[in-house]
């Protein structure tokens, strides 16, 4: 595979050269072999290049990930930001960048040159880098978030891993199951019609789907893709998931799940803003686009509870949006200060738990998945000979 590696060697600026490498790990050691020092590391899409028309997002972690390094080599914001910008090959990137560039020698500050790209830069993006403005501490800010946006995408990675799997079991006995009706059973009850006789009830009724079948197998085969396009449009649209979320949260396994995952989301979030130098109530209002709907009530209960002078421990716990375990550790972290460290703790303790359950969740579903698949087609393989085991224990 093709890497694409930012370095930096001597006097000679920051660069982009291309590898060939097994991984990113093997494309750094050989630019490190060849003495440069490796800022970041890309897989190089090469079929991006057949498709003029689709633009990647911008790459935000490999964008923090290349600023820090270039801030801690000891340029100045705008500095890194234009050797960034001269290296760049995707047009749109570019094209933030610069624009970031023009606001700031325009006097605005970084935050405010990040917002006025909103499609690039989220809201908490935003505001973690607001709050770093107060401290003079960008650098460590900016490395706080990547801590915290890798964690949340090895959570989403190890969720979709855990489902590969039993999504290609479900989609093989799916086109199995199709390749039956649409083929074999239709060919088994024209052998039926011609031979005659009397057939057991269900493996009649088979045979009627069957021959069904064999007269509109087009029609059936078109209403099935576009049944699969109607599911696929819905689950883009806001108000279908939305709907679909909701049935969700009502499951009550699935919904005390849902519940931790959005709580590790609300409290790393948080934690990382408190660290940041972001004062408590301006950091709730901000995080709480992240929790789900019906909880952003408790949230805007809890925020009222502390402007009125509660402690934060006790408006969560008031308003339901901390477990026991997070309440001790929230007590803790008003002794000591460290509030943000004490939110960034109890968020790995919900992103542990609910990666254990996901982890138990796919061992239990997988066999039953396949019990389930080939249980249906066991049954209409049998329904589909059975009358040839009788015809075979009459002629004995």
């Amino acid at each position: 595979m093709q890497y694409e590696v930012k370095v930096l060697r001597g006097n000679q600026g920051l660069m982009a050269i291309m590898l060939e490498a097994a991984d990113a790990l093997d494309a750094a050691a050989q630019a490190q072999a060849q003495g440069y020092t490796v800022i970041a590391t890309r897989l190089k899409q090469r079929w991006s290049a057949m498709l003029p028309w689709q633009h990647a997002a911008f790459p935000l972690l490999l964008f923090s990930q290349e600023l820090v390094a270039l801030l801690e080599a000891g340029l100045s914001l705008v500095e890194a930001l234009e050797a960034l910008a001269e290296k760049e090959a995707q047009p749109h990137i570019k094209k933030t960048l610069t624009q970031i560039i023009t606001s700031l020698y325009e006097g605005h500050s970084f935050s405010h040159a990040l917002e006025q790209s909103p499609k690039e830069f989220p809201a908490l993006y935003v505001a973690t880098v607001r709050a770093s403005e107060k401290t003079g501490a960008l650098a460590e800010v900016l490395s706080r978030y990547i801590v915290y946006q890798t964690q949340m995408d090895g959570i989403r990675r190890k969720v979709v891993s855990s489902s590969i799997y039993p999504a290609i079991l479900a989609g093989v006995g799916g086109l199995v199951l199709l390749f039956l009706m649409l083929f074999v059973v239709p060919r088994f009850s024209h052998i039926y019609e011609d031979i005659g006789g009397e057939l057991p009830l269900m493996s009649w009724l088979l045979m009627e789907w069957g021959r069904f079948l064999d007269a509109h197998w087009l029609a059936f085969l078109l209403v099935t893709v576009l049944s699969v396009a109607m599911l696929f449009f819905a689950a883009m649209q806001p108000a279908c998931r939305r709907w679909a979320e909701l049935k969700l949260w009502r499951l009550p396994a699935l919904g005390k799940r849902l519940h931790l995952y959005q709580m590790a989301r609300f409290y790393r979030s948080l934690g990382m803003l408190l660290q940041g130098g972001m004062p408590v109530l301006q950091a709730l209002q901000l995080v709480g686009g992240l929790l789900q709907a019906s909880m952003r009530g408790q949230l805007v209960l809890a925020a009222t509870g502390i402007k009125e002078g509660g402690s934060i421990s006790q408006a969560m716990e008031k308003n339901g949006l901390a477990t026991p375990l997070a309440m001790r550790m929230l007590r803790v972290g008003e002794r000591t200060g460290r509030m943000g460290e004490m939110m960034e703790r109890i968020a790995v303790f919900y992103e542990e738990e609910t990666a254990r359950w996901v982890e138990r969740f796919i061992k239990m579903f997988e066999p039953l998945l396949m019990a389930v698949v080939g249980l249906v087609i066991g049954v209409i393989v049998v329904l589909m000979y059975f009358p040839i085991f009788e015809l075979a224990g009459s002629i004995q």
